[in-house]
Protein backbone atom coordinates (compact mmCIF):
# COMPACT_ATOMS: atom_id res chain seq x y z
CA UNK A 1 0.00 0.00 0.00
CA UNK A 2 2.72 2.35 0.81
CA UNK A 3 4.54 1.96 -2.46
CA UNK A 4 1.37 2.00 -4.38
CA UNK A 5 0.27 5.87 -2.24
CA UNK A 6 -2.81 3.70 -1.18
CA UNK A 7 -4.66 4.44 2.05
CA UNK A 8 -5.52 1.10 3.32
CA UNK A 9 -9.79 1.98 2.61
CA UNK A 10 -8.43 2.71 -1.48
CA UNK A 11 -6.70 -0.65 -1.22
CA UNK A 12 -9.66 -2.73 -0.01
CA UNK A 13 -12.20 -0.70 -2.75
CA UNK A 14 -9.47 -1.52 -5.49
CA UNK A 15 -9.39 -5.05 -4.35
CA UNK A 16 -13.17 -5.23 -3.80
CA UNK A 17 -12.88 -6.22 -0.42
CA UNK A 18 -14.10 -4.68 2.91
CA UNK A 19 -12.64 -2.21 4.40
CA UNK A 20 -12.76 -3.88 8.03
CA UNK A 21 -10.91 -6.86 6.38
CA UNK A 22 -7.68 -4.71 5.38
CA UNK A 23 -8.24 -3.01 9.07
CA UNK A 24 -8.16 -6.53 10.66
CA UNK A 25 -4.86 -7.44 8.86
CA UNK A 26 -3.11 -4.39 9.55
CA UNK A 27 -3.88 -4.18 12.99
CA UNK A 28 -2.93 -8.23 13.60
CA UNK A 29 -6.38 -9.02 14.41
CA UNK A 30 -6.48 -11.32 11.66
CA UNK A 31 -4.08 -13.06 9.34
CA UNK A 32 -5.00 -12.42 5.23
CA UNK A 33 -6.81 -15.16 3.66
CA UNK A 34 -6.06 -16.80 0.96
CA UNK A 35 -9.08 -14.80 -0.50
CA UNK A 36 -7.19 -11.74 0.08
CA UNK A 37 -3.67 -13.66 -1.36
CA UNK A 38 -5.61 -14.20 -4.38
CA UNK A 39 -7.43 -11.17 -4.90
CA UNK A 40 -3.52 -9.15 -4.63
CA UNK A 41 -2.50 -11.15 -7.17
CA UNK A 42 -5.34 -10.97 -9.82
CA UNK A 43 -5.68 -7.22 -9.25
CA UNK A 44 -2.66 -6.21 -8.98
CA UNK A 45 -0.60 -8.41 -11.73
CA UNK A 46 2.16 -6.72 -11.26
CA UNK A 47 3.31 -8.49 -7.79
CA UNK A 48 5.63 -10.76 -7.20
CA UNK A 49 3.78 -13.55 -5.81
CA UNK A 50 7.00 -14.89 -3.92
CA UNK A 51 7.37 -11.45 -2.33
CA UNK A 52 3.89 -11.09 -1.28
CA UNK A 53 3.75 -14.85 0.53
CA UNK A 54 7.40 -15.01 1.75
CA UNK A 55 8.93 -11.83 2.04
CA UNK A 56 12.04 -12.95 -0.47
CA UNK A 57 12.75 -11.50 -3.67
CA UNK A 58 11.66 -7.65 -5.23
CA UNK A 59 7.50 -6.26 -4.77
CA UNK A 60 7.77 -6.21 -8.45
CA UNK A 61 7.39 -8.72 -11.34
CA UNK A 62 10.45 -7.89 -13.89
CA UNK A 63 9.79 -5.31 -15.77
CA UNK A 64 7.21 -3.59 -13.32
CA UNK A 65 7.81 -0.69 -11.49
CA UNK A 66 5.57 1.00 -8.90
CA UNK A 67 1.77 1.97 -9.83
CA UNK A 68 1.87 -0.96 -12.34
CA UNK A 69 4.52 1.31 -14.58
CA UNK A 70 6.59 -0.97 -16.89
CA UNK A 71 10.10 -0.38 -16.77
CA UNK A 72 12.76 -1.11 -18.81
CA UNK A 73 15.15 -1.97 -16.05
CA UNK A 74 13.85 -4.63 -13.13
CA UNK A 75 14.35 -2.65 -10.38
CA UNK A 76 11.24 -0.61 -8.78
CA UNK A 77 11.42 3.58 -8.38
CA UNK A 78 11.94 2.46 -4.21
CA UNK A 79 14.85 -0.10 -3.86
CA UNK A 80 12.24 -3.17 -2.25
CA UNK A 81 14.00 -5.96 -0.58
CA UNK A 82 14.10 -8.01 2.27
CA UNK A 83 13.77 -4.94 4.52
CA UNK A 84 10.30 -4.02 2.94
CA UNK A 85 7.36 -5.68 4.69
CA UNK A 86 5.60 -8.05 3.20
CA UNK A 87 1.75 -9.08 4.13
CA UNK A 88 2.94 -11.57 6.21
CA UNK A 89 5.16 -9.90 8.27
CA UNK A 90 3.64 -6.86 10.53
CA UNK A 91 6.26 -7.25 13.27
CA UNK A 92 8.67 -6.09 10.74
CA UNK A 93 7.32 -2.59 9.60
CA UNK A 94 9.60 -0.06 8.37
CA UNK A 95 8.83 3.69 6.81
CA UNK A 96 8.91 4.36 3.25
CA UNK A 97 13.06 5.80 2.11
CA UNK A 98 11.64 9.14 2.29
CA UNK A 99 9.39 10.59 4.99
CA UNK A 100 9.26 13.83 3.88
CA UNK A 101 7.75 12.99 0.42
CA UNK A 102 4.66 14.71 -0.45
CA UNK A 103 1.35 13.48 1.50
CA UNK A 104 -1.01 11.93 -0.31
CA UNK A 105 -4.76 13.20 0.39
CA UNK A 106 -7.76 12.51 -1.65
CA UNK A 107 -9.63 15.66 -2.54
CA UNK A 108 -13.29 15.70 -2.52
CA UNK A 109 -14.32 18.33 -5.12
CA UNK A 110 -16.89 20.44 -3.58
CA UNK A 111 -19.69 21.94 -6.39
CA UNK A 112 -20.71 25.48 -5.50
CA UNK A 113 -24.40 25.26 -5.70
CA UNK A 114 -26.07 27.74 -7.71
CA UNK A 115 -27.76 30.51 -6.45
CA UNK A 116 -31.50 30.55 -7.16
CA UNK A 117 -33.13 33.61 -6.70
CA UNK A 118 -36.63 33.72 -5.29
CA UNK A 119 -38.89 36.80 -4.96
CA UNK A 120 -38.66 37.33 -1.42
CA UNK A 121 -41.69 38.41 0.61
CA UNK A 122 -41.94 40.43 3.74
CA UNK A 123 -44.72 40.38 5.52
CA UNK A 124 -45.55 41.14 9.37
CA UNK A 125 -47.26 38.99 11.35
CA UNK A 126 -50.11 39.78 13.93
CA UNK A 127 -50.24 37.53 16.30
CA UNK A 128 -54.16 37.56 18.05
CA UNK A 129 -53.93 36.78 21.41
CA UNK A 130 -56.38 34.17 22.50
CA UNK A 131 -59.42 35.79 25.08
CA UNK A 132 -59.22 35.03 28.31
CA UNK A 133 -60.82 31.74 28.97
CA UNK A 134 -62.42 31.22 32.62
CA UNK A 135 -64.03 28.33 33.80
CA UNK A 136 -67.94 28.41 33.14
CA UNK A 137 -69.22 24.96 35.65
CA UNK A 138 -67.75 21.84 36.82
CA UNK A 139 -69.74 18.55 36.68
CA UNK A 140 -68.61 16.06 39.03
CA UNK A 141 -69.92 12.15 38.36
CA UNK A 142 -70.01 10.11 41.59
CA UNK A 143 -69.98 6.08 40.85
CA UNK A 144 -73.36 5.83 42.23
CA UNK A 145 -74.48 7.01 39.58
CA UNK A 146 -74.97 11.02 41.37
CA UNK A 147 -73.34 14.33 40.31
CA UNK A 148 -73.03 17.43 41.58
CA UNK A 149 -72.51 20.94 39.17
CA UNK A 150 -70.53 24.08 40.64
CA UNK A 151 -70.81 26.95 38.80
CA UNK A 152 -68.31 29.65 38.48
CA UNK A 153 -69.15 31.17 41.63
CA UNK A 154 -68.41 28.09 43.77
CA UNK A 155 -72.06 27.45 44.97
CA UNK A 156 -73.55 24.29 44.12
CA UNK A 157 -76.71 24.06 41.98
Amino acid sequence: MDNEHLTPSAFADQLQLGRAVISHILNGRNNPSLDVVSRILSKLNYINSDWLLTGNGNMYKDGYGENNQTITSPSPIYPVSQSQPDLFSQNNISTPPNTNEIEYRKENVVKQQESISENTINQTIVYQKAPDRKIAKIIIYYTDNTFETFNADNKPL
